[in-house]
């Protein structure tokens, strides 16, 4: 029988933490000497409107208390905002300290009235008309003004770290599992996100994959590109173990952001197996082929996805030396034809249950002959 008090004690080994007051000013002089990263790409992208930025000058000119911001403690002993991007972004971009990844300064925060200070409106940190700014007994308010932080601390696993960052955002605007993986992999490793980002941006991927604008915010892309890079080649007795998607991809992106694999090679297959599909069936690729109305219809499907994308990047050497590939777009309509892996299968199944079936069958239905 498990005990309790054990499991406890084991978990709370994994996240080690700490805490303490700061003022607005030492944040900011944090920021200015490259100690404190609010990763405007962490929390989707930093797009507070200037109601909302408005409002928090608001609260704490007010002395309304603010919430905790959690930051995460790299092995350096830099800090990386895990909770309150938005807030601690805010507050850089009023007093003209924010600068985005490319190294451009944002333009200082001109602030909205508000419901308990309308006279907010217009105002900046510092102008040379007295009317338009604050004064400098508001700016020292705000720079003398404290917010709790909560540190995690670096000897925390990644994956406590990846825990605690989604239950912090179930409270509030949810992030997708990509999108707190995302977080992950770029404080791990910034230059392996930059690749993946590039990789996800790739024409006939794009093209093949021809996803939604909400698919898109919410950085699906960037997760169909970790399932082709991490799966494709996966040895059939890892896939028949890995368990739930989203912690298969969670671990074994960290490991990969983590090794000295070559990302050249994998992206040239990455890029040879998506110009293959777009020259094949375009934007058709992964659609569902209804032969009743001899037409594609329907939207990108996953199903589809595993069983072409996969299947022709597990061949894709194969292809490459013997010089003959299928006849993508046959074995696409054939494969709907015949009823794919059953009506409803995409989405009566669990991720990594369906995959069991639909990778091994686009291997044995793209295997060159």
């Amino acid at each position: 029988m498990r005990d309790l008090q054990q499991e406890i004690d084991a978990r709370r080994r994994e996240i080690s933490t700490d805490g303490y007051s700061m003022s607005v000013g030492e944040i900011t002089n944090l920021y200015n000497d490259g100690e404190l990263d609010v990763h405007p790409e962490f929390q989707r992208v930093y797009r507070w409107t200037d109601v909302q930025k408005s409002s928090l000058v608001e609260s704490i000119l007010l002395g309304i208390p603010i919430p905790s911001v959690f930051v995460a403690q790299n092995q350096d002993g830099t800090w990386d905002v895990v909770d309150g991007v938005q807030r601690i972004s805010t507050l850089l971009q009023l007093q003209g300290a924010l600068i985005d990844d490319q190294g451009t300064r944002f333009d200082p925060l001109v602030l909205e009235g508000t419901r308990y200070l309308p006279a907010l409106d217009g105002k900046r940190w510092k102008d040379s008309d007295p009317s338009r700014s604050l004064t400098q007994a508001q700016r020292l308010d705000i720079k003398r003004s404290k917010i709790d932080l909560k540190i995690i601390k670096r000897e925390s696993s990644a994956d406590a770290k990846y825990d605690l960052f989604q239950r912090l955002n179930s409270l509030g605007t949810a992030l997708t599992a990509q999108e707190i993986r995302s977080c992950l992999l770029i404080a791990t490793n910034r230059e392996f996100y930059a690749w993946l980002n590039s990789i996800r941006k790739y024409p006939s991927f794009v093209e093949t994959c021809a996803l939604t604008d909400r698919q898109l915010e919410e950085q699906y892309d960037f997760e169909l590109a970790l399932r082709f890079l991490l799966i494709s080649n996966l040895a059939p007795e890892r896939l028949h173990s890995m368990g739930y998607i989203g912690e298969f991809l969670t671990s074994e992106s960290l490991e990969l952001a983590n090794s000295d694999v070559d990302l050249e090679e994998i992206g040239e297959r990455f890029r040879v197996t998506f110009d293959m599909l777009a020259n094949a069936a375009q934007d058709e690729s992964f659609r569902k082929y209804d032969a009743s109305k001899g037409r594609f219809t329907a939207a990108f499907q996953n199903t589809g996805f595993e069983v072409f994308g996969l299947g022709i990047g597990y061949h894709i050497d194969a292809y490459r030396n013997s010089g003959v590939t299928p006849d993508i777009r046959k074995t696409i309509i054939d494969f709907w034809t015949r009823g794919g892996l059953g009506s409803g299968f995409a989405t009566g199944k669990r991720a990594d249950e369906r995959m069991r079936i639909t990778v091994p069958t686009g291997r044995d239905l793209l295997k060159p002959e």
